[in-house]
């Protein structure tokens, strides 16, 4: 189930993979920037199935595992992105009935004039160390980013 939150991102399922009979599926999803033309990220999770849950007895929750990647696919046009060093969150997906989301963030180092992407777990409590990570960097026809 995907959340979208306002000026975020959606996302495209493009692939599912099945990893075993219980039902349980790896889903890609494609998620455009939405500040950034030209960048997209792909998004891998797993996804519980039916007899999994039945088996396990928690019916709400999937696990907080992810795997990002981004890359340019188009010419990058970036638009108004935040440039605090906690980032934007760009897309943001329920992982359980309410407590806890996968989130994608972008972040920008200026130094290296390269956007970050940060795929986590947000949760209530209990916060996960799951997370990946992917760079887009910006160089050839795009100018660093001015401060505003």
């Amino acid at each position: 189930m995907t959340v979208i939150v306002p000026s975020a991102a959606s996302a495209e399922q493009v692939g599912e993979v099945g990893v075993d009979w219980l039902g349980n599926d790896i889903v890609i999803e494609a998620i455009a920037d939405p500040e950034v033309d030209g960048v997209t990220c792909h998004v891998a999770y797993f996804d519980r199935g039916l007899i999994d849950r039945l088996q396990k007895g928690n019916w709400f929750e999937d696990p907080s595992n992810s795997s990002i990647a981004c890359r340019q696919t188009g010419p990058i046009k970036i638009g108004d992105i935040d440039l605090d060093e906690d980032g934007e969150e760009i897309f943001k997906s329920s992982r359980s009935l309410i407590w806890k989301k996968l989130v994608v963030k972008r972040i920008y180092d200026r130094d290296n004039n390269t956007l970050i992407y940060l795929s986590h777990s947000r949760q209530v409590q209990d916060g996960s160390a799951k997370m990946a990570i992917s760079t887009v960097p910006l160089y050839g026809e795009v100018e660093p980013i001015a401060e505003k």
